[in-house]
């Protein structure tokens, strides 16, 4: 390359710092043999908001969406890897604080945080680099959305997987009700999106949400698959494909072993740098093709959905939304839900939402 030539830098905003709740890393990308690619990376995005188990904020999904298309124009970098803080959530998805704080009410001003989230999703869905999801503890709600619209999927088996709209008054239709037939069918992803029933993360391999999972949980100076899950195994590679959750007794002996472990990521992220290293070990043009080309079926949904869920999204922020948000926010820890019943009783004798509909239902109303 000639000395003279410079590049021009295609940055939505040059220069930009990520000093808050989102962390962007280059980090050494490795050989299958172990070497340093010398001058290659991938592109660490994390979520850093560990007391609201990296929820993201209006903040955040602005430096997610600004991080993202970093990455994708770095020509240094081979892959993206998007994760979250500390070992208990990738991300739990909206904050709820800021939810029932800000937009509870306010469908204009939802409307435009869901045009932010839109593009994040966008962002992650037309990266030109391929972007794994490291999961180091709970992909739920929103954030299960954006693990979607990731790559690939590499779990600790602590983490658990599921929905929560119709349970805190809203519907996932930030991604869920496009991407999740596709991964586990039309029947799993009902029952996941109506039930809000959250899945072991072997029961996301197993039904094809996840390409791998990787015990995290060492006890006495081994790793142990998560005790809380009853488990089988692939005798020949041992290889745990299946996992339900354990009850009764079994589950107070499980509790008491996982507590007396001690959860290290260190296998998680060797897992993610083999298949980095694997990444690497292709033709890049050929693989920003491929990964464009099987994307398709999930941005052909995406792309048709989107702007009429946006709109009501939020104008549901008048009603269930409204309700839902404040119950999780203003409740218990033991009770951060709505009284179903009562509100559904409500209507149905033609009570109007309104402050006083609203406002009688909440948890503290029923105390």
């Amino acid at each position: 390359m000639p000395e003279t030539f410079a590049f021009v830098d295609h940055d939505l905003v040059a220069g930009h710092a990520f000093d808050g709740q989102v962390r962007y890393e280059l980090k050494a990308i490795k050989t299958p043999s172990g070497s340093v690619a010398e001058g290659l990376y991938a592109a660490w995005i994390t979520l850093d908001n560990l007391k609201q188990y990296n929820s993201y904020t209006t903040q955040m999904v602005k430096d997610v969406i600004l991080a993202v298309r970093r990455a994708s124009n770095a020509r240094d970098v081979v892959a993206v890897v998007f994760t979250g803080a500390g070992d208990k959530a990738f991300c739990t998805g909206g904050n709820t604080k800021e939810y029932a704080e800000y937009y509870a009410g306010r469908p204009e001003e939802y409307s435009q945080y869901m045009r932010l989230f839109n593009d994040m999703v966008t962002a992650l869905l037309t990266c030109d680099k391929p972007v794994v999801c490291r999961v180091n503890g709970m992909r739920v709600g929103g954030g299960q959305e954006i693990g979607m619209a990731c790559d690939f999927s590499v779990a600790s088996d602590l983490a658990k997987f599921g929905q929560a709209g119709p349970r805190h008054g809203s519907a996932p239709d930030g991604g869920s009700t496009d991407f999740l037939p596709l991964f586990v069918g039309i029947e799993q992803a009902m029952v996941s999106c109506t039930l809000c029933e959250p899945w072991t993360a072997y029961t996301a391999y197993r039904l094809g949400l996840v390409n791998e999972v990787v015990p995290v949980l060492k006890v006495d100076g081994a790793f142990v698959p998560n005790p809380l899950v009853v488990t089988e195994t692939w005798t020949e590679n041992g290889r745990i494909v299946f996992g339900e959750g354990k009850t009764g007794a079994a589950r107070s002996q499980a509790k008491a072993l996982l507590e007396r472990g001690k959860v290290d990521l260190g296998p998680l992220d060797e897992a993610v740098d083999k298949l980095l290293s694997k990444l690497l070990m292709t033709m890049p043009g050929c693989l920003q093709k491929t990964v464009a080309s099987v994307r398709k079926h999930k941005l052909e949904h995406w792309d048709q959905n989107r702007e009429t869920n946006r709109a009501w999204l939020a104008l549901n922020m008048m009603t269930e939304a409204n309700a839902g948000f404040r119950a999780f926010n203003e409740g218990t820890k033991e009770k951060r839900e709505p009284d179903y019943v009562a509100l559904r009783q409500k209507l149905a004798r033609g009570d109007q939402w309104g402050t006083e509909l609203i406002e009688s239902v909440l948890p503290r109303a029923s105390k």
